[in-house]
C-alpha cells in the first residue's frame, strides 16, 4: 500500500493530510467550507484515493487561504505517497460529462509541475448555506495542487452552463485521471516510466 501523512501549519491554516493513493475511495473531509469538502469528496471517490483531511483556517477573512492550502497539502501528500513514482502509468486524460456539461483533464505525473486552466464561469461566487464561494479560488485550488504534487496539468470545460456543474466535472475528470496515471503498469512494474530513469 501506498501511503503518505502529512502536516502543514502556517499562520494562516493548520492541515493535516492522510492518503492512502491504494485505497476504495473513502474519505474524511473537513475544511469548514461546504463546497469545497463537496469537490474533495468527489476526488476521493472517484480516484479511489482514500484521503482524510482536516483543515482549519482563517475563515474569518475568506475561504481563499484553506483553499489553496489544501491544494497544497494533497499535492505534497500525493508527491510523498508515489515516493520515486516506480512503475507508475503516468499519463492519464479523462472526459467527464455532467447533464449539459463536458470538461477534460489531461496530465503527466512528470515532476515538472504547470498547470492549464481554460475554466470560465458565468458568475462571480456559488452560493450556499454556509456562504459565497468565489468560483476564481477553484483555479488558485488546482494551481496549488498541480506545483506541489509534481503535476503537468490541463484542465479544460469544453462547454456547459451550470457553475456547479462546471466544476465538479472538472474535479471528477481530474479524479478519473490520477486513478489511470498512479495506477502500476504492470509490464514495467519495476521501472521508472521516463529515458532519464527518474522522474
Amino acid at each position: 500500500m501506498r501511503k503518505a501523512f502529512i502536516e502543514r501549519t502556517t499562520k494562516e491554516t493548520s492541515i493535516k493530510v492522510d492518503m492512502n493513493i491504494d485505497g476504495t475511495g473513502q474519505s474524511n473531509i473537513s475544511t469548514g467550507i461546504g463546497f469545497l469538502d463537496h469537490m474533495l469528496e468527489q476526488l476521493s471517490k472517484h480516484s479511489q484515493i482514500d484521503i482524510n483531511l482536516e483543515a482549519k483556517g482563517d475563515l474569518h477573512i475568506d475561504y481563499h487561504h484553506t483553499t489553496e492550502d489544501s491544494g497544497i497539502a494533497l499535492g505534497e501528500c500525493l508527491k510523498k505517497a508515489l515516493d520515486d513514482k516506480k512503475g507508475i502509468v503516468r499519463y492519464a486524460h479523462a472526459y467527464i460529462p455532467m447533464d449539459e456539461t463536458l470538461s477534460r483533464v489531461a496530465l503527466d505525473l512528470s515532476n515538472r509541475p504547470y498547470l492549464i486552466w481554460n475554466v470560465n464561469f458565468t458568475i462571480p461566487k456559488i452560493t450556499s448555506s454556509q456562504g459565497d464561494f468565489d468560483t476564481e479560488l477553484f483555479r488558485e485550488w488546482f494551481q496549488a495542487f498541480s506545483q506541489a504534487s509534481g503535476t503537468t496539468l490541463h484542465v479544460e470545460n469544453l462547454y456547459g452552463e451550470n457553475n456547479h456543474h462546471i466544476i465538479e466535472s472538472c474535479f471528477k475528470a481530474l479524479a478519473r485521471s490520477l486513478r489511470i496515471a498512479i495506477s502500476i503498469n504492470e509490464k514495467g512494474s519495476d521501472d521508472i516510466p521516463s529515458t532519464k530513469g527518474q522522474l
